[in-house]
């Protein structure tokens, strides 16, 4: 088993206080841009309508395991987006107990200025840093994360 690379532990120095602390400044950012831009949604929101403007008509279930969240959070962030006319439930023609997600037209026209504002602060936070650098760290991160959830 490999050893923490650090002989003293500090928190604020560990790989999963920083990757944690990084992805919420991340999200704290995009927040505020799309705030500024005038679109009151989340990060989390957003990420369900990544998934929603990639495949529109997933179930409940195809979203959590799309966006690694547990089903009360999805619901949550669901309720939050049809109340926001960004997504309606419309129940399964095969099974009437599973609803798909679809996105309304409010949702769908919202991608383009969201993804641009996304991929603005992505691009800032990996300023200067070498691409190569940047699929190193993704991919220990990958890695990280496939064996936590071995």
């Amino acid at each position: 088993m490999k050893q923490c690379p650090n002989i003293e532990y500090k928190l604020e120095e560990s790989f999963a206080f920083v990757a944690g602390r990084t992805a919420l400044a991340m999200s704290r950012i995009m927040e505020q841009k799309f705030r500024e831009a005038g679109y009151e949604i989340t990060s989390e929101q957003w990420s369900v309508l990544v998934k929603l403007w990639e495949t529109d008509g997933k179930t409940q279930q195809e979203l959590c395991c799309g966006t690694n969240k547990d089903k009360p959070s999805i619901t949550r962030l669901i309720d939050n987006l049809e109340k926001s006319n960004l997504v309606v439930r419309i129940p399964d023609k095969d099974d009437r107990r599973i609803n798909l997600i679809y996105l309304t037209t409010k949702g769908k026209q919202m991608k383009e200025a969201l993804m641009d504002i996304a991929l603005e602060t992505y691009k800032a936070a990996l300023d200067d840093i070498e691409d190569e650098n940047v699929l190193i760290a993704r991919d220990v991160l990958i890695k990280v994360f496939n064996n936590i959830i071995k």
